[in-house]
């Protein structure tokens, strides 16, 4: 697990993901520290501060109840403020995801008391939004390999590693890395001298 990385923590979008997850940890009364991974476009935006996003991708190392109610206003633009809220409807075992994803995750220094705070490495997040490859997840690849966080050559490796836990379709999942790895040796063509 990588330590002391530089995450975009001071972003009002960041600073709103440590309000929620301190209202939940507080709404919980936690009595032990549980390990929280966040996936989707929330990580992105804290390797990148690229994304912006109102929903949180994340999973839990114990079982715990979201409540329904349980969000945070963030600072809007034309005089709308949209909420952020844990989306109760994620599940890891719906998209692409290495069977280590838990044990590479990145550790982001929250400051919570009872939840310690993971992010999926950048491979693990590049390879984890090939499974549904909508335009945003192919501009989410492609800042990630803009950043330098992670390689054409890393997410066809983990990628094709996480093939044997997959559930579901794999002809068009394979074209899907496929095409994933093309976007990023694009992407590290115009970066590089």
């Amino acid at each position: 697990m990588k330590a002391n990385f530089p995450f975009h923590l001071d972003t009002p979008l960041a600073r709103s993901l440590r309000d929620l997850l301190l209202q939940l940890q507080d709404r919980l009364q936690l009595q032990r520290t549980i390990k929280g991974y966040i996936a989707g476009g929330i990580a992105v935006h804290l390797y990148t501060a690229y994304r912006v996003t109102t929903d949180v991708d994340m999973e839990f190392d114990a079982r715990i109840p979201i409540p329904g109610d349980l969000s945070v206003e963030l600072p809007g633009t034309n005089g709308r403020d949209p909420w952020l809220y844990i989306d109760t409807q994620y599940n890891s075992a719906f998209s692409l995801i290495h069977e280590d994803h838990r044990e590479d995750a990145w550790r982001v220094p929250l400051g919570l008391s009872h939840i310690d705070v993971y992010v999926l490495s950048p491979v693990d997040l590049a390879v984890s939004k090939i499974s549904r490859f909508a335009q945003n997840d192919r501009e989410d690849i492609a800042m990630l390999v803009r950043q330098g966080l992670v390689t054409a050559d890393a997410i066809e490796t983990r990628a094709n590693e996480a093939l044997s836990c997959y559930v579901g379709h794999l002809d068009s999942l394979r074209t899907s890395i496929r095409l994933a790895v093309e976007l990023a040796r694009k992407i590290e063509a115009q970066i590089l001298p």
